[in-house]
């Protein structure tokens, strides 16, 4: 098995993604209606629901454009579809997927050695600390069978929770 390939791929579920999509936009479009049409009588309220309109659009920008890729698995890292390496195996310590754990919905974290430069892609991964996590709008069953070929390789290594 080549060091370049796919073991596991997770992509965001279509369903799931248009959903949360929709979600997003209709809540960002409701604050800026509200703050337009109705506008409360202090200015600070008015600003703060154009604000908040603006943030909830901006994110749901944000999230279209991240759940337009994947993350897969090789033998020597956890990256996105586009390439960009969101940790490498030698780095990881093991893989969470409680129920009650810190993980993203229909998804799993991982644990590893060293704290991570901050990322986040809405809707498919995010890495703060020590910790990334892998899932949200995401297949569950996807996100399940990858994180148990991250745990198996681990423990072959004798890595691992």
């Amino acid at each position: 098995m080549s060091e370049t390939e796919i073991i596991a791929t997770v992509m965001p579920s279509t369903i799931r993604r248009y959903a949360g999509l929709l979600i997003l936009a209709i809540l960002g479009g409701l604050l800026v209606y509200v703050a337009l049409a109705t506008p409360p009588a202090s200015l600070l309220w008015r600003a703060l629901l154009l604000g908040l309109g603006a943030v909830v659009l901006w994110l749901a920008e944000n999230m279209r454009r991240a759940t337009k890729s994947g993350v897969v698995l090789t033998q020597d890292a956890l990256q996105t579809t586009d390439g960009q390496v969101l940790v490498r195996v030698e780095d990881m310590l093991g893989v969470v997927r409680g129920s009650f754990s810190l993980k993203p919905s229909n998804g799993f974290s991982v644990l590893t050695k060293t704290r991570q430069t901050r990322g986040w892609a809405p809707g498919l991964w995010w890495r703060f600390g020590k910790r990334v996590g892998v899932g949200g709008v995401t297949a569950a069953s996807q996100a399940k069978f990858m994180s148990e070929v991250l745990a198996a390789m681990l423990a072959e290594r004798g890595i691992g929770r």
